[in-house]
């Protein structure tokens, strides 16, 4: 049986960044914090952090912080289990570790998780990433569930279906002229001689649509970035750029128009989640998977 005392002294180098913050958010020794990996690495028979400029769990260190995270909210669950409703209304606020795409924290996500997290006393500490990237928190233990285009379940999780996260390719009305041909077709090159507005670096979905609808692979063009939805899409109505926006936030933005209407590319979206998982995790599931059902078109099969 694993002793919680160096999980403890494992979770908070990780997460203080150090052994020296660990030790000082543990009250204890520098020697002591240090003490207590070196007997849980040879506990267990191999390392649980490099350690270099900065302090990063290995693969086996990143399966025991999952451990520890779940069973920080089973405890916490249980205790207030045991001593009632009336007891928890004291009680402190209780943190759930997410990761999601920007597109669908702004969109569906908060708006659907919301009276769940009033209600039961819980925060959000969200981790906003790629939808092709945020399953890499899940699996180092930094987050309990995600949102993410990764449709095969991880070791120790399940992915269940959310919906269809559907992008259009839009400009501001002036670009979009600037891309037609006479006789008003979209002309590739000439959209192509244009700046796109990219989210980040991870972001390929004006690529996708490129490839998808016009045949094109790793095309070479300009391209701004902007890694906030808000500035992303005023770039777009200010003529900066033309760039993929979620289908539902076009409505009653006349600065924003379709390149190629009804021509979409469709992200499938799934919430990847431990398969044991305490109540509160197991309820912001549940509120997950309702908020997206309402939002989001479903995937046909």
């Amino acid at each position: 049986m694993l002793d919680a005392r160096p999980l403890d002294a494992l979770a908070a180098v990780v997460e203080h960044g150090g052994f020296g913050p660990a030790a000082q958010a543990l009250n204890l020794t520098l020697a002591a914090v240090s003490l207590r990996i070196k007997s849980l690495e040879e506990q267990l028979g191999q390392r649980l952090l490099v350690r270099g400029k900065t302090v990063r769990p290995t693969v086996a260190g990143q399966a025991l912080l999952a451990h520890v995270k779940q069973v920080r909210l089973m405890e916490t669950d249980l205790l207030a289990g045991l001593r009632g409703d009336a007891a928890r209304a004291g009680d402190g606020w209780q943190s759930l570790s997410v990761a999601i795409n920007a597109d669908s924290v702004s969109g569906w996500f908060l708006p659907g998780v919301a009276p769940l997290l009033q209600r039961h006393r819980l925060l959000l500490d969200v981790v906003i990433d790629d939808q092709d990237h945020t399953h890499a928190l899940l699996r180092s233990g930094d987050v309990i569930g995600c949102v993410t285009a990764l449709a095969e379940p991880m070791r120790g999780c399940v992915a269940e279906p959310l919906g269809v996260a559907r992008y259009c390719c839009v400009a501001a009305p002036e670009m979009v002229a600037q891309c037609r041909t006479p006789s008003g077709a979209v002309s590739p090159h000439q959209l192509l001689a244009l700046p796109a507005i990219i989210f980040n670096r991870k972001d390929a979905l004006q690529d996708a649509f490129l490839k998808q609808h016009f045949g094109l692979s790793q095309p070479n063009y300009p391209r701004h970035y902007a890694p906030a939805v808000d500035a992303f899409e005023k770039a777009i109505e200010l003529g900066l750029g033309w760039g993929m926006v979620p289908e539902q936030h076009l409505p009653g933005r006349p600065g924003m128009q379709e390149l190629l209407p009804g021509a979409t590319v469709d992200v499938a979206l799934y919430w990847q989640h431990w398969a044991r998982e305490p109540l509160s995790a197991q309820r912001l599931t549940q509120a997950v998977k309702d908020a997206a059902h309402a939002a989001l078109p479903q995937k046909s099969n």
